[in-house]
């Protein structure tokens, strides 16, 4: 009997351990959602405005971007066309009205994640005012406490 008892405390104890260490997992994923939303954030409105600084920091070396309608891009060929796009905002030939990102929905794996959401867009170029909407995947990398967009991936809505 006495040894049934032990047994059942160890089981005990086993399982209330176990439950706070799950708790303490949730929390540390709960802060980890937190950063990478805040990152998020910053990465839209950098891109939003055309800033090239804030966006070059914020991906990895070996960063793929790719839109519904082309093949992968690398950072190099990325940042190409952020730099014409950028000039494009700074003359006022481009005025970006509208860069949100809804229904994002986020899975952590360890020192990594999926994003997926849909992005909607205003933009007003030549006088014309353009409305898009786009299904997104983003994969970012926590690399060594600072969340980085390594993959881009688009599909356009309407």
């Amino acid at each position: 009997m006495r040894f049934l008892k032990i047994l059942f405390t160890i089981i005990i104890a086993f399982n209330l351990l176990s439950c706070k260490d799950t708790n303490a997992n949730n929390k540390e994923s709960e802060i980890a959602k937190e950063k990478l939303l805040k990152t998020i954030d910053k990465f839209n409105k950098a891109f939003q405005t055309g800033n090239i600084a804030v966006l070059e920091s914020m991906i990895t070396e070996n960063y793929l971007h790719t839109n519904g309608n082309s093949k992968s891009i690398g950072k190099k060929e990325w940042f190409s066309y952020l730099s014409k796009r950028e000039n494009e905002i700074k003359s006022g030939d481009l005025e970006v009205i509208e860069y949100k990102m809804d229904e994002m929905e986020i899975e952590l794996y360890k020192n990594m994640a999926i994003v997926t959401g849909k992005v909607i867009v205003s933009n007003k170029k030549n006088g014309e005012i353009r409305k898009n909407e786009y299904r997104i995947t983003n994969v970012w990398v926590n690399d060594t406490g600072n969340w980085k967009r390594a993959g881009f991936h688009d599909g356009k809505i309407k």
